[in-house]
C-alpha cells in the first residue's frame, strides 16, 4: 500500500510540474509575443500630400501648424508672363492646426479664404471655417501579415461666414451664397483612407463623399469621388508626390452646366483634380512644392467644383509648409 501511495505521489508531482511548466511556457510565449510586436510602418512623411489627406497622425500631445497656398494659372489665357505665371494672384489660402488628442485621434481646425478666381458671384463661397477629425483604425506593421494596411477615417464640417448674397429676380435663389438659414452655410466631407507601403513606395486609396447643404439648383447636393495618391522617394530628403480624384458628377448636373445660354453658369465643364509635386523633409519641417489644376483647397470645395484644366494651362503653383510643436508630454 505504501509503495502504491509512493508511486501515486511521484506521478501526481510529475503531472503538476508538467502542467506548471506548460502554463509558464504559454505565459512566456504571450509575453514574448507582446514584447516583439512588429514596429509600425511610417507610410507618409506628412498628414497631407497636395490635395489629399494621408493616414498619418501628428501624435498625442503634438500639433502641426500648416499653411497651404495656391497661386493662379501658370499658362493659358490668364497666365503667362503678364501675370508672372500666376504669382501675381492667390487662388486660395488655408491656415490650419492639426492637434493630436490621442494616439489614434487628431483634430483639425482651419481657416480658408475660399477661391475667387473662376467662380462667379453665384458660386463664390468664401471665408470658410473647418472643424475636422481623423481617426486611425489600424496601422501597417513591418513583416506582419496580420497588419498589412493602415486605415483611417477623415470627416469635417465647414461653415461659411461670408455675408449672404442678394440677387434680383429671377436669380434670387440661384446662388450657393444665398443663405436663407444657417444650415445653408454648412457642408460636410468624409473620407476613408487606405494606405500601404511597398518597399520605399507609398500608395493609398481615398473613397470620398461630400455633401453641401446649399447648391445652385441643378447641381448635385451629394457627390462621390474616388481618390488615389502615391509617394516615391528620390533621395533621403526629397520625394515625388502625386494625388488624383475622379469625381462622379451626375449626368443631369453635367448637362445643366453645359448650357451656353445659362446666365448663372454658361458652358461650365468639370475636371478631375490632379496634383503633382515634390516633398522636401527637414528636421521638424515638411515642405511641398506642387502644381495642381484645383483652385480650392478644402475637400468640400475642390471635389465638386474643379472647373480648370491642365490641358488649357489652368494649373497653378502651390506650396505647403508645416511645422510640428509639442504641446504636452505623457507622464510615465
Amino acid at each position: 500500500m505504501q509503495k502504491c501511495f509512493f508511486l501515486f505521489s511521484i506521478f501526481f508531482s510529475i503531472q503538476a510540474l508538467a502542467q506548471d511548466s506548460t502554463f509558464n511556457s504559454l505565459m512566456q510565449g504571450m509575453e514574448s509575443k507582446q514584447a516583439i510586436q512588429k514596429p509600425v510602418v511610417k507610410i507618409f512623411e506628412s498628414e497631407r500630400l497636395i490635395n489629399a489627406n494621408t493616414t498619418e497622425l501628428v501624435g498625442k500631445g503634438r500639433m502641426v501648424f500648416r499653411v497651404i497656398h495656391n497661386f493662379y494659372d501658370v499658362a493659358g489665357s490668364a497666365g503667362g508672363i503678364k501675370n508672372f505665371f500666376g504669382l501675381d494672384n492667390a487662388a486660395d489660402i488655408k491656415i490650419s492646426f492639426q492637434t493630436g488628442l490621442g494616439k489614434r485621434l487628431d483634430m483639425i481646425t482651419s481657416r480658408v479664404r475660399g477661391a475667387e478666381n473662376y467662380q462667379t458671384g453665384f458660386s463664390r463661397v468664401q471665408k470658410l471655417w473647418e472643424l475636422g477629425f481623423k481617426y486611425k483604425f489600424t496601422e501597417q506593421r513591418k513583416d506582419d501579415p496580420s497588419h498589412p494596411l493602415s486605415i483611417a477615417l477623415f470627416a469635417n464640417m465647414v461653415v461659411s461666414s461670408m455675408p449672404s448674397s442678394t440677387f434680383v429676380a429671377p436669380y434670387t435663389d440661384s446662388a450657393e451664397t444665398t443663405f436663407n438659414k444657417f444650415s445653408d452655410r454648412l457642408s460636410q466631407a468624409i473620407q476613408l483612407i487606405v494606405a500601404r507601403k511597398f518597399g520605399k513606395v507609398s500608395v493609398q486609396l481615398i473613397p470620398s463623399f461630400v455633401h453641401r447643404n446649399r447648391i445652385i439648383p441643378g447641381d448635385d447636393k451629394s457627390i462621390f469621388a474616388l481618390g488615389g495618391a502615391a509617394r516615391i522617394p528620390l533621395t533621403r530628403s526629397i520625394a515625388f508626390i502625386v494625388d488624383y480624384f475622379h469625381v462622379f458628377h451626375s449626368q443631369a448636373a453635367k448637362d445643366f452646366y453645359k448650357n451656353p445660354n445659362s446666365a448663372v453658369h454658361p458652358s461650365i465643364k468639370f475636371y478631375d483634380p490632379l496634383g503633382v509635386g515634390f516633398e522636401i523633409t527637414t528636421a521638424g519641417h515638411v515642405f511641398h512644392l506642387n502644381f495642381t489644376n484645383a483652385t480650392e483647397i478644402l475637400e468640400n470645395r475642390f471635389i465638386p467644383r474643379t472647373v480648370t484644366s491642365w490641358g488649357k494651362g489652368q494649373f497653378r503653383w502651390g506650396f505647403t509648409i508645416s511645422r510640428t510643436f509639442v504641446l504636452w508630454r505623457e507622464k510615465h
